[in-house]
């Protein structure tokens, strides 16, 4: 990059990682952590296993960008991505992904072998199955990107525990029915995108009506799926409540969603409020082991 200021080419590099996936991952990554953790909280143990799935997230963002920057040159949302403007090279991409990746690795070891595992999975399921083949291909292709998607919180769960319990299988399950009405709602709000490089997301594929239906029923599958965090004895009933009132809301907005005359903003209400009710089960998953017994 001739010419740019230091800043200008930290700023480059950063946007390769996507700091959005990254701080969004981070949250459910620390309300795994604390939820396993009861009211006990190891700093060091917490600061290696935010920072190295952070590094190993930032890692597979990187490699994304470099699969897919003959698509994003042709999506209004993407245009601005360093590999599209060229301000970064595939080779510089390459190396400062696999960097990333060595890093995060080596810091999750040294945590146990099962977070290594876990974020590893995740990483060949975001970049190999999702990136390289499932995105581009098919249908399913939200589906199979949500494994990735809900391996943070697991991973935060499992650096305290060091076993896959049924905590851990609910909370992959939860994470992974999220994934499904969040990304059908970015679907729908980013169709002519999708359409016009030929990404068969559900709404392109079969119909914007047709993903409301997936995603309402996979919104109701995510809020039984997150209470029973609680009917099986890892959080107490503070959770249970706001679970319930953010899983019942969330369900009103995609019954709303056969009434809307504005798609569009109907799925960016949808996908905002999605957003809000993951912060706000992680932090009462986060808050669980802290709060008074009668709430926690």
């Amino acid at each position: 990059m001739p010419g740019a200021s230091v800043k200008d080419v930290l700023r480059q590099f950063i946007a390769l990682t996507k700091p959005g996936i990254i701080f969004g991952n981070s949250i459910s990554v620390m309300g795994g952590f604390f939820l396993a953790a009861q009211g006990e909280f190891n700093p060091g143990l917490f600061i290696a296993t935010l920072i190295g799935l952070a590094l190993v997230i930032a890692s597979g963002c990187a490699f994304n960008n470099l699969i897919d920057r003959d698509i994003d040159a042709l999506m209004e949302r993407t245009l601005d991505r360093p590999l599209v403007r060229g301000t970064i090279t595939p080779a510089t991409t390459f190396g400062f992904a696999t960097v990333l990746g060595m890093a995060g690795f080596t810091m999750l070891l040294g945590i146990n072998l099962l977070t290594v595992g876990l974020a590893a999975f995740g990483f060949a399921i975001y970049v190999g199955a999702y990136s390289l083949y499932f995105k581009r291909r098919s249908v399913h292709g939200t589906l199979v990107g949500s494994l990735s998607g809900a391996i943070p919180p697991v991973v935060g769960y499992c650096a305290v525990t060091g076993v896959f319990d049924t905590g851990a299988l609910i909370l992959l399950v939860t994470f992974c029915l999220w994934q499904m009405p969040h990304s059908y709602a970015i679907g729908i709000f980013r169709f002519r995108d999708y359409q016009r490089v030929g990404i068969p997301v559900l709404p392109v594929a079969e119909g914007i009506r047709t993903a409301k239906h997936h995603s309402l029923a996979y919104t109701v599958a995510f809020t039984v799926s997150a209470l029973s965090l609680s009917v099986a004895g890892y959080t107490g009933i503070g959770y249970f409540v706001v679970a319930l009132l953010m899983g019942l809301y969330w369900i009103k907005i995609g019954l709303a969603g056969y009434q809307t005359t504005d798609d569009i903003k109907w799925a960016k209400g949808n996908f905002g409020f999605s957003i809000l009710t993951v912060c706000a089960l992680s932090l009462m998953m986060s808050l669980n082991g802290y709060l008074p017994t009668f709430l926690g």
